[in-house]
């Protein structure tokens, strides 16, 4: 009810409703003032910060130079090992997420399915996410892959001869991709959640057709679930090229600089050589490298990602 308040002249004066005073648009900047102040005060200044740095020769040692474009010139001249770095992180990258997409895939059809206990088996295979980050999980992997690990001693079963997957440079790289892989969970989970939506008649009707479970799958499946695998594809692109805890657990980026990634060498720069200026112009290096894979997948998405409301009438759009 409106409260009313007696005027002098011995008129009620109509008060608004409680919920009416926060008819202002401040009332919306002061519920988000939390957010707003965190994002500037955590996210925006340190990168406007660190994109003044990058323009700067800043080493902590001695005042802060601006040097202009001479880190960017050395990155690209005369940095070997930035192009070393680079060419490793791409390789993990088109290795790990196709492999892991595939991966998260194939699991998440076969949990889409109404078996008995079905909740414990989706937890279980999607807890390896949750720690698989971990610096705990890398060590524990590292042991795993080593010269007496549990996987040598399991080919030893079948006498299979084994050898330090992490220690050598063929395989070293592969031993933290395979580790990227097992982290599926995060991508199964939507991927569970994109199946989930489509609409069971489709199947049905396919399959009253004569359509097969592999037609079905290229079909039906994938084309439904294209919009789920773009996003699970650009995410994955964006976290594999900032891959960091595990080539510096397990590896240290060796042996012989075979899985000297590149946040890995960031890293180097800035806190074993405290070269914070070149460093920032490496972080922002790799920002415009996610940036411009972000785009291209975006690009070229029209071609194999289609959503309902881009057809009419059973016709796609132009």
């Amino acid at each position: 009810m409106e409260r009313t308040t007696p005027l002098a002249n011995g008129t009620p004066e109509r008060k608004k409703p409680f919920l009416k005073r926060w008819d202002s648009p401040i009332a919306g900047y002061l519920f988000i003032s939390p957010w707003l102040i965190g994002f500037l005060a955590l996210t925006a200044y340190p990168m406007l910060l660190s994109l003044y740095y990058s323009f700067t020769n800043y080493t902590l040692m001695k005042p802060i130079e601006w040097v202009g474009m001479e880190n960017y010139n050395r990155i690209f001249t005369a940095d070997e090992k930035f192009v070393q770095s680079v060419k490793i992180t791409f390789y993990y990258v088109l290795a790990s997420v196709p492999l892991k997409l595939i991966a998260a895939l194939l699991v998440a059809m076969l949990l889409n399915k109404a078996v008995r206990g079905i909740s414990v088996y989706r937890t279980a295979i999607y807890f390896p996410s949750l720690i698989g980050g971990s610096i705990a999980v890398s060590l524990l992997w590292k042991n795993i892959f080593g010269v007496d690990g549990f996987f040598n001693k399991v080919l030893g079963v079948f006498g299979i001869p084994g050898t330090g997957w992490v220690t050598n440079p063929d395989t070293a790289l592969w031993s933290l991709i395979v580790l990227s892989v097992w982290q599926f969970g995060s991508s199964m989970v939507i991927f569970l959640a994109g199946l989930k939506q489509i609409p069971t008649d489709l199947y049905e009707a396919s399959s009253v057709d004569g359509a097969g479970k592999l037609r079905q799958f290229f079909n039906i499946t994938l084309p439904m679930l294209s919009p789920t695998l773009y996003f699970n594809l650009i995410m994955g692109v964006i976290n594999s090229f900032q891959v960091f805890t595990p080539a510096y657990v397990i590896t240290a980026g060796g042996p012989m600089n075979s899985t000297y990634v590149y946040a890995l060498y960031l890293y180097e720069r800035a806190f074993s050589r405290y070269q914070l200026g070149y460093s920032s112009s490496l972080a922002w290096i790799m920002l415009l490298m996610i940036v411009v894979a972000a785009v291209a997948i975006n690009v070229t998405s029209k071609y194999w990602v289609f959503y309902e409301s881009d057809s009419q009438g059973g016709k796609k759009r132009k």
